[in-house]
């Protein structure tokens, strides 16, 4: 019979693997309820609408990207990110009426249909964080913190962060119609892509990655008005403040004009943080503001801002970590008094194994010395008597004590 394997951009996550996945989501609950985020978890499958709504047709999730199905009549899709289905909840439990801000972070799969490659699947994880209310560049400079903080109780040093202002609506609307202009005489050069955003969403054209198009881009009439200042006063003030916060924070950042992000609902910041081993897919987290897309989903106008991790980009950095072995491992031939020894550590919050198989003891201690710190001998003498033989196996020391002192040595 044919063997069947895993889909094409979809992997395992092995047992020798999940401990490094669950310090990172330890890493995660930690920082960021210290700054009194709380966890929320959404479903994986959501109307359609809420990303096509939310993400934006423009983009290349919704266009060529989503996981969509038809059933009872209704169109439903694999969640391809999780900002749109934390905001539906917002949304939809009242949450507008909790005090300001209200800080959300999230971890779990997601799906997007593109081409594999390091550090990107078909299924893949993020971690992200979410927080509403709070329109002042000071929940900028706070997200961004919480980021940098998280990135940094995972053991990652080798990073840069970048920033940039995409300005409100108003301010927007007259820098697009400069850069469709400087663009024009180019159109028929540009790749496909770039050819339909140019009417629907000329700011996506700067994420291009394809090298002909950004050889255009980088001619000195479009540069000019890529760098030109177009930001209204509120914009230019709301991100000159925010630029004064991560410096007093020791904050490293630099600016560019390029980043713009790929999804339709960024307002004003946005913010990219970098790790220089990745190649050229090196960006770890992305995220900014997108003070619109409450009130887009059908809720009040409310600011917003939060960014999301791929967890295995952030993984794929991390050095190989020593797998955890078992506080003891029982040796002994009576089964029944293995079971109920096993049973009295395992209620103190021990990691107990031991023998099914019941094999010979020099067997069981060779299992026992792979997988344990100690060997619990329980032979024929240490029942009769209530006791266990303790031996250390990094030391080889072994002695002899009352059945009911066992988890004292093992502490």
């Amino acid at each position: 019979m044919k063997q069947i394997k895993v889909l094409k951009g979809t992997k395992d996550i092995l047992p020798q693997d999940v401990e490094t996945w669950q310090f990172v989501e330890d890493c995660a609950n930690k920082v960021f309820s210290s700054f009194g985020a709380k966890e929320i978890r959404t479903p994986i499958i959501e109307a359609t609408e809420l990303f096509a709504r939310g993400v934006g047709n423009t983009t290349d999730i919704v266009n060529k990207e989503m996981y969509t199905f038809e059933k009872s009549d209704r169109s439903i899709t694999l969640r391809p990110e999780n900002t749109a289905g934390v905001v539906r909840s917002y949304i939809e439990n009242g949450m507008s009426r909790l005090s300001a801000p209200v800080k959300l972070w999230y971890h779990g799969p997601m799906f997007r249909y593109e081409r594999p490659q390091a550090g990107r699947q078909r299924q893949f994880h993020q971690v992200g964080v979410e927080m509403f209310g709070i329109d002042k560049p000071t929940a900028d400079a706070e997200v961004i913190l919480m980021a940098e903080n998280f990135l940094k109780s995972v053991g990652l040093t080798d990073l840069s962060v970048e920033i940039n202002s995409l300005g409100c609506p108003k301010c927007r609307l007259e820098y697009k119609e400069k850069l469709k202009n400087v663009i024009r005489p180019y159109l028929d050069k540009l790749c496909d892509d770039c050819q339909e955003r140019f009417e629907k969403n000329p700011l996506r054209l700067l994420d291009c990655k394809v090298e002909s198009c950004q050889a255009i881009y980088a001619k000195p009439e479009i540069q000019e008005v890529i760098n030109s200042d177009f930001l209204c006063d509120d914009c230019k003030k709301h991100y000159v403040e925010l630029k004064d916060y991560l410096n007093k924070l020791g904050i490293k950042y630099s600016e560019n004009k390029l980043l713009v992000r790929g999804l339709d609902y960024y307002t004003r910041t946005v913010f990219e943080i970098k790790s220089n081993n990745l190649g050229a897919q090196n960006a770890v987290c992305g995220g900014g503001r997108y003070d619109g897309l409450v009130e887009q989903l059908g809720g009040e106008h409310t600011p917003a801002v939060g960014f999301a991790m791929g967890m295995e980009r952030l993984i794929s950095l991390l050095p190989e970590r020593k797998q955890t072995i078992s506080d003891g491992f029982i040796v002994s031939n009576d089964m029944t008094e293995a079971f109920k020894l096993a049973q009295e550590l395992r209620s103190q919050g021990f990691n107990i194994e031991m023998d099914l198989a019941n094999k010979k003891f020099t067997k069981q201690l060779e299992k026992a010395s792979k997988s344990a710190k100690y060997a619990l001998i329980l032979g024929e003498d240490e029942i009769s008597q209530n006791k266990v033989s303790v031996k250390n196996l990094e030391t080889s020391q072994q002695q002899t004590v009352d059945r009911h002192e066992c988890s004292k040595y093992l502490k």
